[in-house]
């Protein structure tokens, strides 16, 4: 799994093996059932379904790598007789004066020595593997149709060669273009090399603006353009990750959908884009974010949402498909929908905050909208004190979770601070003095004498990671001795070398044991902010080191293996590359 590159246009995405077989895609959009699934593994009887796969005659190894600064994924097959070259991509440009973001993967195949010989196998499944097509032909591309959409592929190779899954010489390029059930404008050959050219200028162009740091601008170049490619551009909604059911341990049955928008994990993209400069995916962000807002003035804000707005995502188990490596369950939905989290309204509210402050903005919030957000500060104080599942979701019991609290208390903050901006001293003080009520309740009820740290719950005694975030929000003074204890007792009991577990009690489904990459990125920045910065690099080393080869990252790692674990791409984990790496780097200045 760890050896997946993710080709997208920020509408769908596909996830492609390092031997160039799509085994993840989902169209229309990032949560519709996947047209290709052999990631989850096949039905019985179907076996070599849900993929799309370029083979090689007498394969013997293969190489892959992104074009810089692009999401255009290249993989060269070696056989005996010769090579060949597959450029994938999803292509995403502006024509018209708008984005054109089409459901279509392009792979454009070019023999580069020798003679190989080559088999397409094109073998879609629909209703998450359990219904074959029905496949219909043309002159030039064959039609898969399923129940509810057909899928056509458009190509300049053989129809019979493609429909019959014959081998075959490559010797010349060819093109296949796989879609919507449209015809083209253009030829297959004229269609690909425009959308090629035209993505890989689009891709070059966003990466062009951003506001790298100096060093490990690779790593920082990668994890931002998978952070957009988990963006859902029609309507500004921020998923997870790009997959379903990948456990975040072995054998553990922690298998979860992560195709929709958390609003913990959609802030932290913003603020790390935001840190690039790329300031218009918060733009779009806040849009679809105030909608969430506007719909639930009267009611809790659900912690996540479907990427159009959809509140109920009804969590079922799938059983056509065994699993991944034939680990299920495979879940679809995710229960936490249901789940009372009132971190969520601090992460409504940081999620906007800059939207608020920032001058660049094309449609700067209105003050209408901190009305709106103002009902979300009231909530987050009726709240911060009442027990919920926290931030890690757990399903068989409730705590006055200290991150719930904290978030809270960084609701109430943010506000002070956005009225402070926008003319309203006196809410600003009223907000500054209702958060500094809660802050003292804080720091009275999560302090725990006993571990000499901060804890998971109010008059707990287990230590969880995910205190490390005061820092993070500004709760705290990092070099304040409460700060340095809790983080000395943190490294003490959750760290094993440069990872960090999320929490030390056992969860609905034991103890933990795979490390949270989200929670050892947050151990670095906090290291950094206290001065220690040597150890702090050291760490962010070692954790880059835990990357695929392309640069990617899942959830969580085996810290014996350093095999990941849990869905992918991650957007928190990509999230602490970006924000350790610009806390980390040496300034331009005084690097040149």
């Amino acid at each position: 799994m760890t050896e997946l590159g993710v080709v997208g246009n920020c509408c769908f995405a596909a996830l492609i093996d390092r031997d160039a077989k799509v085994v993840w895609c989902c169209i229309p959009r990032f949560d519709s059932e996947p047209v290709f699934h052999s990631l989850l593994g096949v039905q019985k009887g179907a076996e070599d379904s849900g993929t799309f796969a370029i083979e090689i005659e007498d394969y013997v190894h293969s190489e892959q790598s992104y074009d810089d600064n692009t999401a255009i994924l290249e993989t060269i097959l070696h056989g005996k007789q010769g090579s060949v070259r597959i450029r994938d991509f999803a292509p995403r440009f502006w024509w018209r004066d708008r984005p054109f973001l089409p459901q279509t993967l392009v792979r454009r195949l070019k023999p580069v020595s020798g003679s190989p010989r080559i088999r397409i196998r094109v073998r879609p499944r629909f209703d998450y593997g359990a219904l074959a097509p029905t496949l219909t032909r043309g002159s030039n591309h064959i039609r898969y149709v399923g129940p509810d959409f057909t899928l056509r592929l458009t190509m300049n190779a053989p129809v019979d060669y493609v429909h019959d899954e014959t081998l075959f010489n490559l010797n010349h390029p060819i093109d296949l273009i796989l879609g919507v059930d449209e015809t083209l404008d253009e030829g297959v050959a004229e269609t690909a090399h425009d959308f090629e050219t035209r993505t890989r200028d689009y891709w070059r162009r966003w990466s062009h603006r951003l506001a790298i740091p100096f060093e490990w601008q690779d790593a920082v170049l990668r994890a931002a353009i998978t952070l957009k490619l988990c963006t859902y551009e029609p309507t500004g909604a921020i998923v997870a990750a790009l997959t379903t059911s990948i456990p975040e341990a072995p054998d553990t049955q922690r298998n979860w959908d992560y195709r929709y928008c958390w609003l913990r994990d959609a802030y932290f993209v913003v603020r790390a884009l935001n840190r690039l400069a790329a300031v218009r995916k918060m733009e779009n962000y806040f849009g679809w974010l105030m909608n969430v807002v506007a719909s639930a003035v009267e009611t809790d804000i659900q912690p996540v949402y479907g990427v159009g707005l959809e509140s109920v995502l009804q969590e079922k188990i799938v059983s056509s498909l065994p699993g991944y490596r034939g680990m299920g369950p495979v879940r679809i939905g995710n229960q936490a929908y249901q789940h009372l989290q009132y971190d969520s309204y601090g992460n409504v509210v940081l999620g906007v905050t800059q939207a608020f402050l920032d001058q660049r903005l094309l449609s700067p919030p209105t003050r209408m909208d901190f009305l709106r957000l103002e009902a979300m500060g009231h909530k987050a104080l009726a709240v911060y004190d009442k027990p919920d599942a926290g931030m890690w979701e757990l399903r068989s019991r409730a705590s006055v979770h200290t991150t719930s609290a904290l978030m809270c208390w960084a609701a109430l903050d943010r506000l002070s601070v956005i009225a402070a901006h926008i003319g309203e001293p006196d809410r600003a003080q009223d907000w500054r003095t209702k958060a500094d009520q809660v802050k003292q309740v804080i720091v009275d009820r999560a302090w725990s004498p006993k571990r000499e740290s901060f804890v998971s719950a109010f008059e707990g005694e287990h230590l969880d990671a995910g205190i490390l975030l005061m820092v993070e929000v500004g709760f705290l003074d990092p070099n304040d001795p409460r700060m340095i204890s809790t983080v000395r007792q943190i490294e003490k009991v959750l760290s094993r070398g440069p990872h960090v577990l999320r929490y030390e009690a056992a969860d609905d489904f034991g103890v933990p044991t795979t490390a949270f990459n989200s929670c050892s990125f947050w151990r670095i920045d906090a290291l950094a902010r206290m001065g220690r910065g040597e150890e702090a690099r050291e760490y962010f080393e070692e954790l880059l080191a835990c990357r695929n080869k392309l640069g990617m990252m899942s959830e969580d790692v085996d810290v014996q293996t350093g095999e990941g674990w849990g869905n992918y791409p991650q957007t928190y984990s990509m999230v602490g590359v970006i924000n350790c790496a610009t806390r980390l780097s040496r300034a331009w200045d005084k690097a040149i």
